[in-house]
């Protein structure tokens, strides 16, 4: 892989740097492989502002700023976390964005007498105590072993994959053809397409098959009249986001409780994706990299409302990117987040990415996702599991991870904060798993030889054969 000279070091050449992350392609080649990070979470970034400011009774006009202002400071959030300044920002290919752990709680505040002003306020407030936090927080990385990282990334992508499908349907279960055959047919169609590629073709073009799924398949949606780009010539050409545009926030004391238990799921979420990427990209991640990562996060979040929008959080999604292309350059990332950036100052940009159906993402989304399941159970198969409660652990971990995705209202009679923290898959597997793992393999006074009898079973393969 050609690489230019901005790459070479005092000890190390140009096509070998020091960490895989620091690897340097041409700008050309940059560019593309951030367009495909930013096709591939769009959505993700455009979908709680549409969600509050509609439960905030804003107009079009004003949702629409919230939507600007999201993508820039998920641009400016991605651009520290990536490039880094001496304690910010965690130098790993991680798409930061506006996190959707926060939406439920954002809505209940919204919905209330307060406004969006009040959920702008308890975003600040809870923001900076995030970042008070982040040195305490960071510590945790010792508990994450290979049974932990390998089951949260196992988890996180499980998590994912509904979004994929739920795209694949349509996205707008109150459509009218939400799950008709042409939706799953156009999804199906972009996932064949990405299937394809990456069997078929060779070198750089493999790595974009994404990318090249995802445009082949708006190209086909186009022609058989399922894409619809009319909007676009209704956007602004050029809008930067006026602080403070909603005016001035508003702090309730209940309000910002609730924010802080949100900002504590996001410091796990964002935790795992960091972990969960250094495993994939193959590098070095310790205590002070995670409390980096982890203040990069808390610091967008906390200046996100002066611009108008939301917490911002590490994207899971594109840590399946990172799997499925093996492009691990955090400069790629960093091109990426400049072109989110560039798309909230010019929302006309922002329309055109926006108006790429949501099918075509589902099926390609199909690839990332379970990419992500799959870098997890490579991680679990370096692990030991004879002689311990390594399999336990992985598997309760799971089941209380999939609880959220197979039964959404299963935490609903339990308190708030308990059904914000469990709601989460990726939380709940995260806090079970450390936990479980605590227990089990740092506390061994006392521990038996043989402790269950699911660890004392022989192979399934072994049984069979006896």
């Amino acid at each position: 892989m050609k690489l230019t000279k901005r790459a070479s070091t005092k000890t190390h050449a140009p096509h070998d740097p020091a960490r895989p992350e620091d690897e340097r392609l041409s700008i050309g080649r940059s560019y593309v492989y951030g367009l495909q990070h930013i096709l591939t979470m769009y959505g993700g970034v455009i979908a709680p502002p549409l969600i509050v400011g509609g439960a905030a009774g804003l107009t079009g006009t004003e949702i629409a700023l919230l939507v600007s202002a999201a993508l820039f400071v998920s641009g400016a959030a991605t651009l520290l976390q990536t490039l880094g300044v001496p304690y910010f920002g965690a130098k790993l290919p991680l798409v930061q964005g506006i996190s959707f752990a926060s939406v439920s709680t954002m809505v209940a505040i919204a919905s209330g007498p307060g406004g969006l002003n009040s959920v702008f306020g308890a975003i600040i407030a809870a923001g900076a105590i995030g970042i008070l936090i982040t040195p305490f927080f960071s510590k945790i990385v010792r508990f994450f072993p290979p049974v932990v990282t390998g089951t949260i990334i196992t988890v996180i992508g499980i998590s994912l994959l509904p979004v994929a499908v739920r795209w694949a349907m349509g996205g707008d279960q109150q459509a009218a053809d939400w799950g008709s055959m042409s939706n799953i047919g156009l999804a199906a169609f972009s996932l064949v397409v990405v299937l394809l590629v990456s069997r078929l073709v060779q070198g750089t073009l493999s790595r974009l098959s994404i990318l090249i799924g995802i445009i082949v398949g708006t190209v086909f949606a186009v022609l058989v009249g399922k894409a619809d780009f009319s909007g676009v010539s209704d956007g602004e050409i050029f809008s930067f986001p006026e602080p403070f545009a909603f005016g001035a926030p508003t702090f309730q004391v209940a309000a910002i409780m609730s924010m802080v238990v949100v900002i504590l799921v996001i410091m796990t979420e964002t935790t795992a994706d960091i972990l969960a990427v250094g495993e994939i990209v193959g590098t070095d991640v310790d205590a002070r990299r995670v409390g980096d990562g982890l203040r990069a996060d808390m610091v967008a979040t906390t200046i996100a409302p002066v611009f108008g929008t939301f917490p911002a959080s590490a994207f899971a999604q594109n840590v399946g990117l990172v799997a499925v292309t093996g492009i691990k350059s955090r400069y790629v990332v960093a091109a990426g987040g400049s072109v989110l950036l560039f798309l909230g100052l010019f929302p006309i940009l922002g329309l055109v990415v926006a108006s790429v159906p949501l099918p075509v993402l589902g099926g390609a989304g199909i690839v990332l996702f379970g990419s992500v399941a799959a870098s997890g159970i490579r991680t679990l198969s370096k692990v030991e599991f004879d002689g311990n409660l390594n399999l336990v652990i992985v598997a309760v971990a799971i089941g209380f991870g999939v609880i959220p995705i197979a039964v959404p209202g299963f935490y609903a009679a339990f308190p708030d904060w308990v059904h914000v923290v469990l709601d989460s898959g990726i939380s709940a597997a995260s806090i079970v798993a450390v936990v479980l793992n605590i227990l089990f393999n740092v506390i061994t006074k006392g521990q038996k030889p043989s402790p269950s009898v699911v660890t004392a079973a022989p192979p399934v393969a072994t049984r069979h054969h006896q």
